[in-house]
C-alpha cells in the first residue's frame, strides 16, 4: 500500500504539538483549536447529513486567494452534477468568512495532516473524488484516500519556479501526495512540466487554464454598476465609476507610504483626485498606522469605510474590513495592487483587470504570470527600486491628464482576461469525468 514516508509522518505528529508555540496572536490560536476540532465536526455533520447513496466531493484551498479559484471551479461543478454532496476545508483563519459564500453541503478547517485525523475525516466524508486547489496539498491526507479508493485531483495548479516545494527537502517529503494524484488541471504548460518536479505523472496532467479569470470576472458579471459600496466621487461616468479614483488593494506599509506620497503630489495638479486604500491586513495597528503617515503628508484623515454614509466623497477612504476590495476596484478608474516592495508578492491583479483598470504594482511580483500577461497587452506598468512615489504620482497624473490612455490600458486588461475564460467550466469537466470513469471500474 503506498503511504508517506516515515520522516514526513514524523515531522506531523512532532510538529503538532509544537504549534501553540509559533503562533503569533489569538486568531492564530483559535485556528489551531479548530484544526485539532475538525475531525468531529465533520464526523457530526456527517452523522446526520451524509447520504451514503450521493457521490460526495470534498474541495480543499487553504486561503481566500485559493478559495476563488475553488469556488468558481465548485459552481460550474455542481451546475454540472447537483446531485452530488460537496463539502469544502480550508487551512487559513483569513477563509473562515469566505468559506461560507462557496455553497458546500459542509464547510470548515482542514485537520492536521497526521494519519489518525486523516483517517478520521475520510471514513466521515467517504468521499468519491478529493481536489486540492492550487498548490496546497498535503500527504498524508491524499495518499490515505487514495488508498481507500477516493480518485484524487488537483484543480488550478500552480507551480511557481521559485516553489519551496521544488527544493530539498521539500520535494522528497511530498513527493508520495503528487504521486496519488490521478488527475490535474494545470493552468500553464509550464506549471505542468513542473508538477512533474514534484512527482505527479506526467500523463495525469491536462493544462486547463486558470480558474481565478472566471472567478474575477463573475464578479464583475454579477455587481450591478451602481452598487452600494458607500464610495462615490465627484466625476462620474454612466456607469457609476469615478473617473478620477485610484484604488489601492492589498497595501503593505512599504505599499502604503509610496502610494500616499504620490497622492500628495497628484493633488497638486488634480485636486479632484481621490484615493481608496484597502490594507491587506485591517487590523487596528495597522489602520493607525496609514493615518499617521497621512498626517504626516499633510493629508486629511482616511476616512474609514465602515463609517461612510451614501453619497459620502471623502479625499481618501480606508477599507478597515475584509471581503469589500474585488467589489472596490470597480469603483476607481485605476488600481494599485500591493505586495510588490518586500517579500510577500504581489496580491491578485485578475480583480482589478476584470473591472478594466490598468494596473501598477511595485518592482517584485515573484515572477507572476498575471502580471507578465498584463505586461505584455499594455495594461500594468511596474515601478523601480528604490520606492519614490515620484514615479507613481507620474503615472497616475498621466491617466488624469489623459484618460483615454487609462481607458485603453484598462480594456486591454479587461481583454486579456476574457481571452483566457473558461478555466473553471474546463477543470469541473474533468473532474466530472473523473467521477463518471471511476463508476465503470
Amino acid at each position: 500500500m503506498p503511504q508517506t514516508s516515515l520522516a514526513y509522518r514524523i515531522l506531523a505528529n512532532v510538529a503538532v504539538p509544537a504549534v501553540p508555540m509559533l503562533l503569533r496572536d489569538q486568531g492564530q490560536h483559535d485556528a489551531h483549536r479548530a484544526r485539532l476540532r475538525a475531525p468531529a465536526l465533520l464526523e457530526e455533520w456527517a452523522r446526520t447529513h451524509r447520504d451514503p447513496a450521493r457521490r460526495l466531493v470534498w474541495f480543499h484551498a487553504p486561503s481566500v486567494g485559493e478559495g476563488l479559484q475553488a469556488r468558481a471551479v465548485m459552481r460550474a461543478f455542481r451546475l454540472a452534477r447537483p446531485d452530488d454532496q460537496v463539502i469544502y476545508t480550508h487551512y487559513s483563519p483569513s477563509a473562515g468568512d469566505f468559506a461560507a459564500t462557496v455553497g458546500a453541503d459542509w464547510s470548515g478547517y482542514l485537520g492536521y495532516d497526521r494519519r489518525r485525523d486523516v483517517d478520521r475525516m475520510l471514513a466521515a466524508a467517504t468521499p468519491d473524488l478529493l481536489v486540492f486547489t492550487k498548490l496546497d496539498l498535503w500527504p498524508e491526507l491524499a495518499v490515505r484516500a487514495s488508498a481507500r479508493g477516493t480518485r484524487v485531483a488537483m484543480v488550478a495548479a500552480t507551480v511557481s519556479a521559485r516553489s519551496g516545494r521544488l527544493g530539498w527537502p521539500a520535494r522528497l517529503l511530498a513527493a508520495s501526495g503528487y504521486a496519488a494524484l490521478d488527475l490535474a488541471g494545470a493552468i500553464s504548460n509550464e506549471d505542468a512540466e513542473r508538477l512533474v518536479r514534484l512527482g505527479c505523472h506526467a500523463d495525469r496532467i491536462v493544462v486547463t487554464g486558470d480558474p481565478r479569470v472566471d472567478s474575477a470576472l463573475q464578479v464583475v458579471d454579477a455587481e450591478a454598476p451602481t452598487s452600494q459600496s458607500g464610495i462615490a466621487g465627484p466625476i462620474m461616468t454612466d456607469t457609476g465609476r469615478s473617473t478620477n479614483t485610484l484604488v489601492a488593494g492589498s497595501t503593505w506599509p512599504e505599499d502604503e507610504t509610496v502610494v500616499l506620497g504620490a497622492f500628495e503630489l497628484v493633488r497638486d495638479r488634480h485636486a479632484e483626485a481621490r484615493l481608496i486604500i484597502a490594507p491587506h491586513d485591517p487590523s487596528s495597528g495597522h489602520l493607525r498606522r496609514v493615518a499617521a503617515v497621512a498626517q504626516e503628508l499633510g493629508l486629511p484623515e482616511p476616512a474609514r469605510i465602515s463609517r461612510l454614509s451614501p453619497g459620502d466623497s471623502p479625499m481618501i477612504t480606508l477599507v478597515d474590513r475584509v471581503g469589500l476590495l474585488a467589489r472596490l476596484y470597480g469603483r476607481g478608474a485605476m488600481a494599485y495592487v500591493g505586495g510588490g516592495w518586500g517579500k510577500h508578492g504581489i496580491h491578485s491583479v485578475l480583480e482589478p483587470a476584470a473591472w478594466a483598470c490598468p494596473v501598477v504594482i511595485g518592482p517584485n511580483d515573484r515572477d507572476s504570470r498575471d502580471a507578465r500577461r498584463l505586461e505584455q497587452v499594455g495594461a500594468l506598468r511596474r515601478l523601480h527600486q528604490p520606492a519614490t512615489a515620484r514615479e507613481l504620482a507620474q503615472i497616475w497624473g498621466g491617466w488624469l491628464d489623459r484618460p483615454e490612455d487609462a481607458t485603453r490600458a484598462g480594456q486591454a486588461a479587461r481583454a486579456a482576461l476574457a481571452a483566457e475564460r473558461g478555466a473553471a467550466e474546463r477543470s469541473a469537466a474533468l473532474l466530472s469525468s473523473s467521477l463518471k470513469s471511476s463508476s465503470l471500474k
